[in-house]
């Protein structure tokens, strides 16, 4: 069983979502690192830019076989062929919806030209898959003369498409059953009903040995199905492996952010709280056995796991907390940390490492050693482009850099990440600004949210400048994170 990745084709089609050259080269690399088979890098007949986007993925002499998508014309073949792709993944009507109505053609001109595009493209040496577009809605016995056709005419396999979201398991089965008996068949599912990852599993189970997905089900409308999503439950369910499952987080993390579409928290395999216990009785049980409250442990897809503190949190989970930082207190000290973390959870306020260790600390009466400070900051702006420099210690030692950015919040924001580099590569989550006093000379406070992994810190600042406010938070909250236990590179 394998996946045919459409991330950078169908996925790309959800409203909004654009990637460059460079982050479609990404992507596939990622895809090629995780053992995709297949990547449809884009659709040649798009345009010059796409065609240079799908060329930069053929130059990446990736493993996976590199395909384009195209329609069921001669010059489509032609333009893929220029970007030197393996392979086509022609798409031609299948239901009488799109025959008839979107095309304007007859079933037997479908069939002529399906056999004559497919023997074009195999007589220029390329790989051929052939999608019935609609298949889900199609006259069966049309689909399945149509697809055993382009067979016959030299396709490498066919695929089911249920294009628009709108077939049930059942007869997903009886259809997919029909066309594997022919040959080499695929899937293509749609989520319109929540049924994609349950649709491909049926049809896995009916005889088609590759799947159509894209990474965090992105797509059109509802999206695709999820490549993480089928490859977990194969993995998990019927031990059977399609990729590398460490590489699907760090795959999913990085689509959500060349897409700018963020994971829901509740996202199976890869979203925030897939690994994440907060209840005291799941915190507490998950301690004494690992797998106690999970399917898998998170280290299969490239993760770790999380005990998140809250209204409902128990005094094991707040101990194995501060156990993480070294932190270990008398049982009375823990039962106060518990109960001032319960208070702020019965406020709906999200329990961070920081707050925690705040906590601890001011229970404890001291202090906590630092890795990272801020020394100084210098910021300008006005007429000229706004500029900002800093002076960071970090492990004993100092580095100094600088920054332009639209404002000189944002100027000493890129000052803080050149002064840094690879130390701290985190990502800034959340940044919200609140006024506590009034008038001319007000107070703000600045609160930030970083994250690195699984790891995730909040920090708070207040001060009459703004741009002080924000770096002494985000230096906070990176330290916080350096002291969590990840190294720190060497200091200059």
């Amino acid at each position: 069983m394998q996946f045919l990745d459409t991330t950078l084709r169908d996925g790309e089609q959800a409203p909004g979502v654009s990637l460059s050259p460079e982050e479609k080269a990404d992507v596939a690399r990622l895809l090629d690192r995780a053992g995709v088979a297949y990547v449809e890098a884009g659709s040649a007949c798009t345009g010059p830019g796409e065609r240079e986007t799908i060329s930069r993925v053929t130059d990446l002499d990736l493993d996976a076989t590199v395909t384009s998508f195209c329609r069921g014309v001669r010059n489509d073949v032609d333009l893929a062929l220029d970007c030197g792709v393996d392979g086509v993944n022609l798409v031609v009507p299948a239901s009488d919806r799109h025959v008839e109505t979107k095309v304007g053609t007859t079933r037997e001109d479908v069939v002529a030209d399906t056999v004559e595009l497919v023997e074009y493209a195999r007589d220029h040496g390329l790989w051929v898959e052939v999608l019935g577009e609609d298949g889900s809605r199609a006259d069966v016995d049309f689909l399945e003369r149509l697809m055993g056709a382009a067979l016959d005419a030299g396709a490498d396999r066919v695929c089911y498409c249920d294009t628009v979201g709108h077939a049930t398991p059942d007869h997903t089965y009886e259809v997919v059953s029909r066309l594997a008996d022919l040959g080499p068949t695929s899937t293509h599912t749609h989520d319109d009903l929540g049924l994609a990852v349950t649709n491909a599993l049926v049809s896995v189970a009916a005889g088609a040995d590759l799947v159509h997905a894209t990474v965090n089900g992105i797509g059109e409308r509802a999206g695709n199905v999820a490549l993480e999503e089928v490859a977990i439950a194969l993995q998990h369910g019927y031990g059977v492996e399609t990729v590398d499952s460490t590489q699907l987080y760090a795959l999913a993390r990085r689509v959500a952010e060349a897409t700018g579409v963020p994971l829901a928290p509740n996202k199976a395999v890869v979203g925030e709280n897939a690994f994440a216990h907060e209840s005291g009785i799941h915190t507490d049980g998950t301690l004494k056995d690992d797998r106690m409250y999970e399917p898998y442990p998170p280290e299969t897809v490239g993760r770790d796991r999380r005990l998140v503190l809250g209204k409902h949190a128990g005094r094991a989970g707040v101990e194995a907390a501060l156990a993480e930082h070294g932190l270990h207190l008398t049982d009375e000290a823990l039962g106060t940390v518990v109960e001032r973390v319960k208070e702020l959870g019965d406020r709906g306020k999200r329990v961070t490492d920081t707050d925690l260790l705040a906590i601890a600390e001011d229970v404890r009466g001291q202090g906590r050693e630092r890795r990272l400070r801020l020394l100084d900051l210098t910021a300008t702006s006005g007429n000229a482009t706004p500029t900002a420099s800093v002076r960071l210690a970090l492990d004993g030692g100092v580095r100094v850099a600088s920054g332009t950015g639209s404002g000189p919040v944002d100027a000493a924001m890129q000052a803080v990440r050149a002064a840094l580099g690879d130390v701290a590569a985190v990502t800034l989550d959340s940044y919200h600004v609140d006024a506590v006093t009034g008038g001319t000379d007000a107070v703000v406070s600045v609160e930030v949210e970083l994250s690195r992994g699984d790891s995730a810190v909040s920090a708070t600042a207040s001060d009459a400048d703004i741009t002080r406010a924000s770096v002494v938070a985000i230096v906070d909250a990176v330290d916080r994170l350096l002291v969590t236990g990840r190294p720190a590179a060497s200091a200059d």
